[in-house]
């Protein structure tokens, strides 16, 4: 009997949900027939049976969540896949360690709790790292746990995350971790704008022409090399606000194809998000991100920077405001913008250059 892994899927991912499984105890598959979809990264992968065999247990339901590395499926007769991922795993490490504990990766907390309190702790399902101390020397006692518990059971039920918002709340907490984020804010004044036309699209173009004027923001970093790859065009990352959660689908070449081209592209790739058909290849490989939340409410912001992109640019709500123009107090529209930028790649004179051809593209009467 041989047993199949959970492959390696790319891009750092350590886990994936199982969405449907394509075969079942008994069944002969064929190798490179489908055998399992799960869902990482923000979308559905196939992944194929690694040989011809007769499937003898499936190791993981609908919904589990999955290692890279756990078992999936093991096989009886056929030959293995040699660049599969094939054999036993460790069993997990004790859960609970009696120095420390902690929730969010790499920010484990030392707590002072007795055997006792933790074993209570572990039995009425409480965080230690969530609890608040109230015995000597801040340790945790037993009444604390109890008093925790208490107070999640009235919350509700634990609702885990899954999919589109577990993948979100992974890369957040990366983000948060290692970028250093700096915010710039300004407004653009479209009084003059005629028609406002496809106002998403001109933002796009906005952010190309800029890009262009200051490429330092077009960038990717590399920590561990202390470098970054700049590139000569814009794949811009969208934000694409959903009830699954955040999708960010990329449109290539932004600045190499007309208004047209870039509404039609952004258009298919919102229809395949919310049908759930977006290719994973479409949602990689941004090297610049918008965010566009004044479509539904807010002025200014401090979008997050996910690496190894260097910055994110927001945009808040159209709204008719008190300006000086000629002299005098007048009633224009304007645009808030908000600009993060990684400081440890990106100076504050290169994002506020960055920011001022923004500006200046989007106050132009037409575009």
């Amino acid at each position: 009997m041989t047993t199949f892994n959970l492959p390696d899927l790319g891009e750092g991912l350590h886990e994936a949900e199982i969405v449907e499984w394509h075969v079942k105890p008994g069944d002969e598959v064929e190798a490179d027939a489908p055998l399992v979809a799960v869902e990482t990264d923000k979308a559905v992968v196939e992944v194929p049976a690694p040989q011809t065999a007769r499937v003898t247990r499936l190791f993981a339901e609908i919904g589990d969540i999955v290692p890279v590395g756990a078992p999936l499926v093991a096989f009886e007769g056929g030959t293995a896949d040699s660049g599969t991922v094939v054999g036993e795993i460790p069993a997990a490490a004790e859960p609970w360690n009696e120095d420390a504990v902690g929730g969010n990766q790499g920010s484990a907390s030392v707590v002072r709790a007795t055997p006792a309190v933790r074993a209570s702790a572990r039995r009425l399902g409480v965080d230690l790292a969530l609890v608040e101390a109230s015995g000597p020397g801040g340790a945790i006692t037993s009444a604390d746990v109890e008093r925790a518990a208490a107070d999640l059971a009235k919350a509700g039920p634990l609702e885990p995350l899954r999919g589109v918002r577990r993948a979100m709340a992974a890369r957040m907490v990366h983000a948060h971790s290692e970028v250093v984020p700096a915010t710039v804010s300004d407004d653009a004044d479209v009084e003059t704008w005629v028609d406002s036309g496809d106002i998403t699209i001109r933002i796009v173009r906005a952010i190309a022409t800029a890009c262009a004027a200051e490429p330092a923001l077009n960038v990717w970093y590399d920590p561990k090399q202390q470098g970054r790859r700049l590139h000569d065009k814009v794949d811009l990352g969208i934000a694409v606000d959903t009830e699954d959660g955040l999708f960010v689908p990329v449109l290539r070449d932004v600045g190499g194809r007309p208004a047209e081209a870039l509404r039609a592209g952004l258009d298919r790739m919102r229809a395949d998000i919310i049908a759930r058909k977006i290719p994973v290849e479409e949602l990689r490989g941004a090297t610049f991100t918008l965010s566009n939340f004044g479509m539904l409410a807010g002025r200014y912001a401090a979008p997050v920077v996910v690496p190894p992109q260097v910055a994110i640019l927001s945009t808040g709500r159209i709204e008719p405001r008190v300006v000086a123009h000629d002299g005098a107090p007048a009633v224009h529209r304007l645009m808030p913008l908000s600009l993060t930028f990684d400081h440890r790649v990106v100076t504050g004179g290169e994002a506020a250059r960055f920011l001022a051809v923004v500006i200046q593209d989007l106050e132009e009467t037409d575009r």
